[in-house]
């Protein structure tokens, strides 16, 4: 499977997901390009999927992802909001195009 690469370089694309990641869980909506959604929302699904599994070891790994509030609020929080559900833990809704550069533009959202 082909990912996105938005022209940067694994460790700046690794960055630049992480920060997106961390201010969705941080605000729980952010708005944003509809490629950077899509590739937003399968990243944070898949975070929110390994926290589930409920041991240190996950929470080692989000803390080495984020820093320590965001960490705590998908271990603690996000996690048990979650627990019965098996996935589509995010919605993208499309928006529409930017009035600059007439780039799609979408929401995306905790559900």
């Amino acid at each position: 499977m082909k990912k996105r690469k938005f022209h940067r370089k694994k460790d700046q694309r690794e960055l630049f997901m992480r920060i997106l990641a961390s201010n969705l869980i941080e605000h729980g909506r952010i708005t944003t390009t509809v490629t950077r959604a899509k590739s937003l929302k399968s990243y944070i699904e898949k975070i929110i999927s390994r926290a589930k599994r409920n041991g240190l070891s996950s929470l080692r790994y989000l803390l080495s992802l984020f820093k320590k509030p965001i960490a705590f609020k998908v271990f603690y929080e996000l996690k048990e909001k979650y627990k019965d559900r098996n996935g589509g833990y995010v919605r993208v809704i499309k928006l529409g195009k930017f009035r600059k550069d007439g780039s799609e533009l979408a929401k995306i959202e905790f559900v």
